[in-house]
């Protein structure tokens, strides 16, 4: 595997491997399935890494055998209940079953909702990054912003085959962990997969339901990231706003109504992590020294929360309170 850091061109990355595919040849050593590319990456890094691996016969019939993940995927997986089968090589492209009505003018709002979350990272870009440098390397505006957009891309692509709304988050979020990179990057593809799974494409998507999808999403963010409530990082600002937009359910008002309510609550928790000590991430080896300064990934959070309120209040006559025309 030869992977490039960030900012080596791909022609220059094939001209190195000529030569040690020569090498290696001269060596008598037979290659397998090679792959040149950029897997792990680091932005617009220079340089590139080598990995090579002795192949067992059951090793080698592993490596070929087609694969889907965020970070490397060879020819097409299909998913057949509990069991994966290889799709042709030649089909590249998996078809996306159209979404009911209600839930494909969901998937419509939830596409504006990802191109505002974009517009609001484009703009705190430089300042979601000076946040990250206090503990880490500053690319977290850099990397949100590239992850959004990635979003973006994936949820129109989605959109203009007819998806519904869990359709178009999956796919969103995949794209999103795929180009953001990092821990974050990896979290949001969660979060949005996760509220797409729980969307699905055929129920309606009101407040009960999006509350419910937040409730399980947070719930999954936690799981695959390790973090509570406390400990310093989106979670921080996730899980309250989930608990709100799960309150307000039974409150019977409109979702405009608890969607800002909720973001309000998320905008001051996200402040509010300034007072914590960090437990989980880059931040944590600072221990007290953090204090004082925000959790990035829960600024951004709150600030995607926020932005999306505009969507929602436009949105808000077709998908407000239970019962409403949709």
């Amino acid at each position: 595997v030869l992977n490039g850091l960030g900012s080596v061109k791909y022609e220059e990355l094939f001209v190195v491997y000529r030569g040690i595919d020569e090498l290696l040849r001269e060596a008598s050593v037979r290659i397998v399935g090679p792959e040149v590319g950029e897997f792990t990456t680091s932005f617009a890094m220079a340089g590139l890494s080598l990995t090579m691996c002795w192949l067992t016969d059951e090793l080698e019939e592993l490596w070929i055998a087609p694969a889907s993940t965020p970070a490397f995927k060879r020819g097409v997986v299909r998913w057949e209940g509990e069991k994966v089968t290889a799709a042709p090589q030649d089909d590249r492209s998996l078809p996306i079953e159209p979404g009911s009505v209600a839930s494909r003018t969901a998937a419509s709002m939830g596409l504006s909702a990802l191109q505002a979350a974009y517009a609001a990272l484009d703009d705190a870009a430089e300042e979601l990054g000076r946040l990250d440098a206090v503990a880490g390397d500053g690319d977290h505006g850099l990397g949100m912003r590239r992850g959004a957009e990635a979003a973006v891309k994936a949820a129109k692509t989605a959109l203009d085959a007819g998806s519904g709304v869990g359709s178009l988050l999956v796919r969103a979020g995949e794209a999103w962990a795929g180009a953001g990179g990092g821990t974050s990057g990896a979290l949001w593809g969660v979060l949005l997969a996760g509220l797409g799974r729980t969307a699905g494409d055929e129920r309606d998507f009101r407040l009960p339901q999006i509350a419910d999808a937040f409730v399980h999403a947070a719930a999954e963010v936690r799981r695959v990231g390790g973090a509570e409530v406390g400990d310093k990082s989106m979670v921080d600002v996730l899980v309250p706003f989930a608990d709100s937009l799960a309150l307000s359910v039974a409150s019977d008002v409109s979702l405009g109504d608890a969607w800002r309510a909720a973001a309000s609550v998320a905008t001051l928790q996200a402040d509010e992590t300034a007072k914590l000590i960090p437990k989980v991430g880059r931040a944590r080896p600072l221990g007290k020294r953090s204090v004082g300064s925000p959790d990035p990934g829960a600024v951004s959070l709150a600030l995607v929360i926020e932005a999306v309120s505009a969507v929602i209040t436009g949105c808000e006559a077709g998908l407000g309170k239970e019962g409403d025309d949709p």
